[in-house]
């Protein structure tokens, strides 16, 4: 039996030599069953992580920018062109396959399918009916959402806006509050409210000016969260969770009764936004590994954590792409080769820029051998000290 004390002492000679992420599970682990470890079975598994670990290092001067170009690409080719669709909920699409995995690389402001996954917490997570309520007060509900109808009263010139009943029920809206929203939003009109119809007075019938004010009334939110056109509650294990169509992480984490720390997003510039560049590279690695596996594909996630890696490395989100990591090589030639090939060379020669040829690309240009690989360095030993060291045994 080993105490606590010998296998912190035992982990702290591996300091420099193996990740702290990794010393720190190996030392739970160990915790946890120090009971049954004699101090022979601590060093064998310490032995063992250690050869484990670093042969899962890849080879000094592996091209392994390459390697997950390769990894994720070719299979890449076996992915579908399509939308899922989600049974029973109209219009709710979420998109998957090649043309998600483009998304994220490329780094779109917004998804083409903004979609947000809802936990909560303890309190509603079990319970259909206040899961719902959270739903209800989240979806974005517009005027345009519980009208039946919009007409133009000409005799009396005037706009009016039919309210379905049922809809306003099922929202929990009433035609107050109606009113009292569309007030606001067309300040300089008068509107009242007759029975379920709101009437908006109009100064004389234009046409173009009765079209923007009824497209302008249909937009007017009541209630919910900008930007959060659907919701759907499911059941997954014991628990319910939200799905929603549209996204606004910001609002949504401060709606009483989420879970905050489990809650996310598809949009992974509205995550770096929020949550910051760390939190932005996780989602990177999270939904390229999940649109991948969706496919039935499996690649090692060290290629997708690498690209996610170049990705967010100057602090913020960029794109594979001439807009992004390619176009702000140091290298000219390297820009150059890549696209707008004489609009880069203009530019460059006008700023006077210099090429030292460092990279793969500009060394091809010119026809030299390539400095190529992880880990590679340039090594000179001094004839002297060698000899001196061959004397000195």
């Amino acid at each position: 039996m080993v105490t606590e004390k010998e296998i912190s002492d035992k982990l702290k000679e591996l300091d420099g030599r193996i990740p702290w992420s990794i010393l720190s599970e190996l030392k739970s682990e160990l915790e946890r069953v120090k009971d049954k470890l004699s101090e022979e079975k601590l060093n064998r598994i310490v032995e063992r992580v250690v050869e484990e670990y670093e042969e899962s290092l890849v080879e000094a001067n592996e091209a392994v920018g390459t390697v997950a170009a390769q990894s994720i690409g070719e299979p890449g080719t076996q992915m579908t062109l399509r939308t899922f669709h989600y049974a029973g909920v109209a219009e709710f699409n979420v998109t998957l396959g090649l043309p998600r995995l483009i998304e994220i690389v490329d780094a779109k402001k917004e998804p083409s399918t903004p979609m947000m996954t809802i936990y909560l917490d303890e309190e509603h997570r079990y319970d259909r009916e206040k899961a719902k309520l959270i739903a209800r007060e989240i979806e974005s509900t517009t005027v345009g959402d519980i009208s039946e109808r919009t007409e133009v009263d000409v005799v009396n010139y005037s706009l009016v806006i039919y309210l379905d009943e049922d809809l306003m029920r099922e929202s929990g809206i009433s035609p107050k509050d109606v009113l009292n929203k569309i007030k606001k939003s067309l300040r300089n009109k008068k509107v009242s409210l007759k029975g379920n119809k709101i009437v908006i007075e109009m100064d004389e019938i234009d046409p173009l000016e009765m079209r923007r004010v009824a497209m302008k009334s249909k937009e007017v939110r009541i209630k919910g969260i900008k930007g959060i056109r659907r919701v759907m509650v499911r059941k997954e294990g014991e628990e319910y969770v939200i799905y929603t169509d549209g996204s606004n992480l910001k609002e949504v984490l401060k709606v009483k009764g989420v879970d905050w720390r489990r809650t996310t997003t598809n949009n992974i510039r509205e995550i770096e936004e929020v949550l910051g560049i760390e939190a932005a590279r996780a989602a990177i690695i999270r939904e390229a590994k999940n649109t991948l596996e969706e496919q039935g594909l499996n690649v090692d996630i060290r290629h997708i954590m690498l690209v996610a890696d170049v990705m967010t490395m100057d602090g913020e989100v960029k794109q594979i792409g001439r807009h992004g990591v390619s176009g702000e090589k140091h290298s000219v030639l390297a820009r150059a080769a890549f696209e707008v090939t004489v609009r880069q060379l203009m530019e460059a020669g006008l700023r006077g820029e210099e090429d030292f040829l460092r990279g793969v690309v500009e060394n091809v240009i010119v026809g030299q051998q390539i400095p190529l690989g992880t880990g590679g360095v340039e090594l000179t030993m001094s004839p002297e000290v060698f000899r001196r060291l061959k004397r000195d045994g």
